[in-house]
């Protein structure tokens, strides 16, 4: 397999270190907090789970700029999108240098993560609007994406994290919820060295299923890794258990 996105190996923010796990906890019940919005949880939980390795936190404006104008962070990483922290919740936080980062998602808001400020930072009207225009190609606010984004807030927190539990993925997709750490870690174990890899937010059909198999012949692989994004679903959708049933054959 080749070496993952930007180091030589994963670096997962999930704290495994029992010991530093329970002293962040602890920690956490003295901080000012900070209720996340369902997009930051969600980078928090990817963070945690090493998928965008080698990020160490959220980036401040400059990277995100970067990365908006022409995918790249100020330091030369390539990246697609920005990965932001942003919230108008700064009253209780300004001159403090740590803070707990809570789940919109979870009943109680519970810690999913501390993160060390290292800046918090305004954006303008422009430079949102320059994101906006850059990732989704439209201003327009019915587009889900521009009317997520422009509800997040302007303040943007900027700093590694620390992450606690990865939210309600473990509990609510028990069967299919893996770290890139054991999705690579697996991959070894079956002794797959060529992987065709497939990613779908919605159902796979058969169209799918025959470009995996084409894509599989085509560079001979050892195996293809189905990835399902799977979150909250709304109702009608198809149930989660049935999106997951993929047998290739």
């Amino acid at each position: 397999m080749i070496p993952p996105h930007g180091s030589e190996t994963l670096h997962p923010l999930f704290v495994y270190d029992v010991q530093r796990h329970h002293e962040l906890q602890r920690e956490a019940q003295g901080l000012p907090s900070v209720l996340l919005s369902s997009a930051a949880a969600a980078n928090a939980v990817m963070l945690g789970a090493g998928y965008f390795n080698p990020l160490r936190g959220y980036m401040d404006a400059a990277d995100a700029l970067s990365v908006a104008d022409g995918m790249h962070t100020t330091g030369g990483l390539f990246w697609p999108v920005p990965i932001l922290n942003l919230t108008d919740e700064v009253t209780t936080i300004h001159g403090t240098r740590r803070v707990a980062l809570r789940d919109p998602n979870v009943e109680g808001r519970p810690v999913l993560a501390i993160q060390d400020i290292e800046a918090i930072e305004t954006l303008t009207e422009e430079q949102l609007a320059f994101i906006t225009q850059q990732v989704f190609r439209t201003q327009d606010p019915k587009h889900p994406g521009v009317a997520t984004f422009r509800s997040l807030g302007r303040h943007c927190l900027s700093g590694p994290i620390e992450v606690l539990n990865f939210s309600y993925f473990q509990q609510d997709f028990p069967d299919t919820f893996r770290t890139a750490v054991e999705i690579r870690n697996e991959m070894q174990e079956r002794g797959w060295r060529t992987v065709v890899a497939f990613q779908t937010r919605n159902p796979m059909h058969r169209a799918h299923e025959e470009l995996c198999k084409m894509a599989r012949g085509a560079v001979h692989a050892d195996g293809v890794l189905i990835h399902m994004l799977l979150g909250q679903l709304k109702a009608g959708d198809i149930p989660a258990s049935v999106r997951a049933a993929v047998d290739l054959g």
